[in-house]
């Protein structure tokens, strides 16, 4: 019973797993069949996808392969015309040279024919040559034939005038010593008055044909020259907005107007001119300092003490930039270059300063514009005489703590930064304290005597004036045979009166000459002095 049992329960169980089995496979197959459904599904998809992006890939590869082949082609095209324009060039280029060889060409031929004349001609020469030596020695022979006849003749004179000798020593009385002296004598006066007119001859020869040249060369340097001139005096006026602005310059108790004047080193004039301050002072570069910083002052409407002395430094500080720009400025505007810094500088610096009421830079560039003209005209170096006209002055510019005369000091600073040795000569000479080296110097000084002889160039002052026209008249009085003398027209001339007993009409000329030579070296003056030596004699007699 309990074995049937068993058989059964195993029955049950090999029952119960087939059909276990049967279901299990069954759900298996089912899950193989959507397994392989959906692989198939994602296969198709994956296939589509693959498929369009492919295509998307193409699309795109089409499209860079065309830009590239755009961007090719206009590659191509730009190089294809440059090839084009170099091809052109090229085939100027080898017309220009057939061109240039052609006319060559004919140079050489035009050359090959001149020499052969030339052949031509120096044979003809040489035949001369030869022709021209037989007749010499012909000549020669005849020479020596004649000189044999003088020597002849030159015994029989002296025979003669041994034997006239002694009749005259008889006829006059007189030993032959004598007469030797007396006739000596005789020949040295006339030989002293021929010299004298020779001399005068020549000298006005010279003077007429010195005078052309030097008037030609003078007058064209100045008409391409030309500029206006103004006399700069010691004051700036700064306009101001409203009278009430005078009393914010002054300040409480006068503290502004001091704080103002400490700073900047130049008296400010507030008086009753009606919206004007005056500022004055001998510095050009002080004065302009005061006058922009004052009108910053105005404009930012804070004046006090502090304020001040910052917009004052400030302004000082922006105007030595100016300095510096306004050299190189000069510098570029006439064409000068390789110039030391500081020198650069203290061309910038003659802006602001002033001689004899005359700006130092506008004076410089004219005589440096009159010196590369005139140096142009006598193919001298035009570079070099520029250079030197515009740094003749610059000695002025240094500090006031040097002494020395300005031309020796622009001459030591120009030594010093390396300026060649005839601009240097030409700065130290211009007034004389050295010797001039080279006709450039000379240049130099006269175009500075022409600039500042220009009317309304400079003022001079009363004393000044009166010592010159006394000092021309004394130097004229030291001659011997003078009378009296005069200066005139603001001593551009002196008229000197000699004694007629004492002094000749040669020596006349002689002694313009000589006092001229002495005012030129001994007197400094601008432009020219003209000497005029007046000899008058006067025959008196009375009818009784």
């Amino acid at each position: 019973m309990e074995f049937s049992i068993l058989i059964a329960a195993v029955v049950a169980g090999a029952v119960g797993m087939a059909i276990g089995w049967t279901i299990v496979k069954k759900t298996a197959q089912g899950k193989v069949a959507e397994a392989e459904l959906e692989a198939e599904r994602l296969l198709n998809t994956a296939q589509g996808e693959a498929e369009e992006l492919k295509r998307k890939k193409v699309r795109e590869a089409k499209e860079e392969f065309n830009k590239k082949k755009a961007n090719f082609q206009q590659e191509f095209s730009k190089r294809r015309e440059k090839l084009q324009a170099v091809d052109n060039q090229l085939k100027k280029r080898e017309a220009n040279l057939e061109k240039n060889l052609s006319k060559k060409l004919e140079t050489v031929t035009q050359k090959e024919s001149a020499l052969a004349d030339q052949q031509q001609e120096l044979k003809k020469e040489r035949g001369q040559i030869a022709e021209a030596s037989k007749d010499l020695d012909l000549k020669r022979k005849e020479i020596d034939n004649l000189r044999s006849t003088v020597e002849q003749q030159k015994k029989v004179a002296e025979e003669l005038i041994a034997e006239q000798n002694h009749r005259l020593e008889r006829i006059s009385g007189m030993s032959r010593e004598d007469a030797k002296k007396f006739l000596m004598e005789n020949m040295v006066n006339e030989a002293k008055l021929e010299s004298a007119q020779m001399v005068k001859d020549v000298r006005d020869e010279a003077n007429i044909e010195a005078k052309k040249v030097a008037r030609n060369i003078i007058i064209q340097a100045i008409q391409r020259t030309a500029s206006d001139h103004s006399v700069e005096t010691t004051v700036s006026v700064v306009n101001l907005t409203g009278d009430e602005m005078k009393g914010r310059i002054i300040g409480r108790e006068g503290r502004n107007i001091r704080a103002f004047e400490a700073a900047t080193g130049v008296d400010v004039i507030v008086d009753d001119t009606p919206e004007a301050v005056i500022i004055s002072g001998f510095d050009p570069f002080r004065r302009e300092v005061a006058r922009v910083a004052l009108e910053r002052l105005m404009q930012d409407g804070r004046i006090h003490p502090a304020r001040i002395e910052e917009v004052v430094e400030k302004t000082r500080k922006e105007l030595e930039e100016d300095i510096v720009q306004t050299g190189k400025n000069t510098l570029l505007e006439l064409g000068i270059g390789n110039v030391h810094p500081e020198i650069v500088r203290l061309i910038g610096r003659m802006k602001y300063r002033s001689s004899y009421g005359q700006n130092v830079l506008s004076h410089s560039i004219e005589v440096a514009y009159l010196t590369g003209v005139m140096a142009r005209e006598l193919d001298l170096n035009v570079d070099q005489a520029m250079r030197a006209g515009l740094m003749h002055d610059m000695g002025k510019c240094v500090d006031r703590n040097i002494e020395g005369p300005h031309a020796l000091l622009g001459y030591d600073i120009a030594k010093r930064y390396k300026e060649h040795p005839i601009v240097c000569n030409a700065i130290g000479a211009h007034h004389d304290d050295i010797e001039m080296e080279s006709p450039i110097a000379v240049l130099v000084q006269a175009a500075d005597s022409i600039s500042g002889a220009r009317p309304g160039a400079r003022r001079e002052s009363l004393e000044a004036y009166v010592k010159r026209l006394e000092t021309l008249e004394t130097l004229a009085r030291s001659f011997d045979g003078v009378e009296k003398t005069y200066a005139i027209q603001a001593g551009r001339e002196v008229r000197v009166m000699v004694e007629p007993d004492r002094v000749d009409d040669l020596f006349a000329d002689q002694l313009a000459h000589d006092i001229a030579g002495k005012i030129q070296q001994e007197m400094e003056y601008p432009g020219q002095i003209k000497v005029m030596v007046i000899r008058e004699k006067r025959s008196v007699s009375y009818a009784k």
